[in-house]
């Protein structure tokens, strides 16, 4: 940590501007704060959305679950669009900052609605199912605010690791702050989905909302007060754009016959690149290879590339090809992760209509019912990261590849969904039994064995595919290899909203009011899902061959400490 803060006190020394651009660890509690305030705000509406738009916007049951998918998978693929934006034009510092200002502004905007009577329809007369539709302007200020949230969140919360990352120069005190960082998300989520939720349920909306405006703007300050201690790296270009250009290239010289000389291929001057050897054009995807071939016009006198969408390095290409190897194993994990996309809007409806007292005098609201996979994933990865993986060393003689965590995750997946449809094949019984009345004589409590397997699952799989994406990107997209996981689980939300509306189209499976339908019948699907797909995950791990074998041990131990 001295050499780091040393070599930035040097580059502050010779910065032409005021302030320090220090970096090191004095950055960390800035960085965390921000962290705190900002995912404490995210936490408190996007949690409690579903039980927001049934009881004040009167959005029906199903509609409502599909929404909150829709949000939650928006929130998780804006992350890559803030990262490309943050590397190639703005720099991650100003992403952050704009969108905490945008997060700010839809997080009010939802208070008002929570505010003024004017922007919500008026509640519902007692005993009657009628109820008033929403206007047009109260349709519209509710998703602009909706919209603006999502946006803000999307923007901050990966950026802002890669911004933490980025105050360090050795990977001993990167991993050390992704450890604590993946620390605070995880315990500051599971106070947002407790506390706040409870406040929104019991002491009302216009308090819960109030109280997320308040922490954003609090986070947002944080922030911006250590300005003055920031390394504050500036746009490089994104690294997409180099592989846009192998596609391109290989594209247009298509017709191109392909030389086995290997002078006549681009090596970037001196073949290296980033201090990798680029060495020879591999044989795999071959056709790829014509994006590196030289032709004239190509290269300039100085040895430069005249038309850079017309000619790519060799390890461009070799970059590309490795993201094409990996792209079967990442779509499994797609499918991995939409039935937890279900599970997560499921669930929340199913507490609605079950007795969620835990002792005499506490209720548990129905939008923390999902903090218990937040503290089974932070609990099991202290246990797998301090006994598992050393017991496993032992037995073995090295720690488990990133390929069999992910591979025991999707078996506790499927384990997760089986016991979610046991357990609701259970709460339809005594619905039925008991006239299906709205709430169940049967406690929430049921709900949490299945959401605890599902949070070890996560603990294996989610550390599993970082270990693998940081291990076997190219190194140019290293720092964008964890928001591959963002897009997994943005691509996994949109899929279980369509499984959720064919589901709602071909069967009778899921009705407004689920204790007239089958949601039991919907996890069994899901279970048949995960088995196929993890025989599909079989298949590609088996065919799949290690890039980088040697640094496998390393990097799957900094990624688990990251996550």
């Amino acid at each position: 940590m001295d050499e780091s803060l040393s070599h930035n006190d040097e580059a502050h020394a010779s910065s032409s501007h005021s302030g320090s651009r220090r970096g090191g660890w004095i950055t960390f509690p800035f960085i965390t704060g921000a962290l705190v305030g900002l995912t404490l705000a995210a936490g408190g509406w996007l949690s409690n959305l579903i039980v927001f738009l049934i009881e004040e916007f009167h959005v029906k049951s199903i509609d409502a679950a599909q929404i909150a998918n829709v949000v939650n998978g928006s929130s998780s693929f804006f992350p890559i669009i803030g990262a490309i934006v943050a590397d190639s034009l703005f720099g991650s510092f100003s992403v952050i900052s704009i969108s905490s200002c945008i997060s700010l502004l839809g997080i009010i905007v939802l208070a008002l609605t929570a505010m003024l009577n004017s922007l919500r329809p008026q509640p519902c007369v007692v005993g009657s199912e009628l109820c008033q539709p929403t206007s047009t302007l109260q349709d519209a200020v509710l998703y602009t605010g909706i919209a603006l949230a999502s946006i803000g969140l999307g923007g901050t919360r990966y950026t802002l690791a890669t911004m933490g990352a980025n105050q360090f120069d050795k990977p001993k005190n990167q991993a050390s702050f992704f450890n604590w960082y993946f620390f605070t998300l995880y315990s500051t989520t599971a106070v947002a989905l407790t506390v706040i939720v409870y406040i929104e349920d019991n002491a009302g909306w216009r308090w819960g909302f109030g109280l997320c405006v308040l922490t954003n703007i609090i986070g947002l300050a944080v922030f911006l007060s250590g300005t003055r201690f920031y390394n504050i790296d500036k746009p490089q270009g994104s690294p997409f754009v180099g592989l846009a250009r192998v596609a391109v290239a290989a594209f247009q010289k298509r017709k191109l016959q392909l030389s086995s000389e290997s002078k006549d291929y681009y090596d970037g001057h001196d073949g290296v690149k980033e201090g990798i050897v680029t060495g020879t054009l591999s044989n795999s995807f071959r056709f790829l290879n014509r994006a590196a071939q030289k032709i004239e016009g190509d290269i300039r006198s100085d040895g430069s590339i005249a038309k850079p969408w017309r000619l790519s390095t060799m390890q461009q290409v070799e970059d590309f090809k490795t993201i094409i190897r990996i792209l079967p194993l990442w779509s499994t994990t797609i499918f991995l992760s939409t039935p937890l996309g279900v599970q997560s809007s499921m669930i929340v409806l199913q507490a609605l209509s079950m007795d969620r007292h835990i002792g005499p005098h506490f209720k548990m609201p129905s939008g923390s019912v999902i903090v218990i996979v937040l503290l089974s994933t932070a609990i099991s990865l202290t246990l797998i990261d301090r006994f598992l993986c050393p017991v496993w060393q032992k037995l073995t003689g090295r720690s488990p590849t990133p390929l069999q965590r992910i591979g025991l995750g999707h078996v506790l997946n499927v384990l997760s969904m089986a016991l979610s449809a046991l357990v609701e094949s259970k709460r339809l019984k005594l619905a039925k039994a008991n006239h299906l009345q709205p709430v169940v004589p049967m406690l929430a409590l049921w709900l949490f064995p299945q959401l605890v397997l599902a949070g070890i699952g996560e603990a294996f799989h989610f550390p599993g595919q970082v270990a693998l994406y940081y291990q076997e990107f190219p190194v140019s997209l290293r720092s964008t290899s964890t928001a591959m996981i963002s897009l997994v689980i943005g691509i996994a939300f949109y899929l279980s909203t369509g499984v959720i509306n064919l589901v709602q189209r071909v069967t009778g499976w899921l009705p407004n009011d689920i204790n007239n339908g089958k949601l039991d019948n919907v996890y069994w699907m899901l279970v048949v899902v995960g088995v196929l797909n993890f025989g599909y995950y079989l298949v590609c791990a088996k065919l799949y061959k290690y890039r980088n074998v040697k640094g496998a041990d390393v990097n799957s131990g900094s990624a688990d400490s990251e996550k």
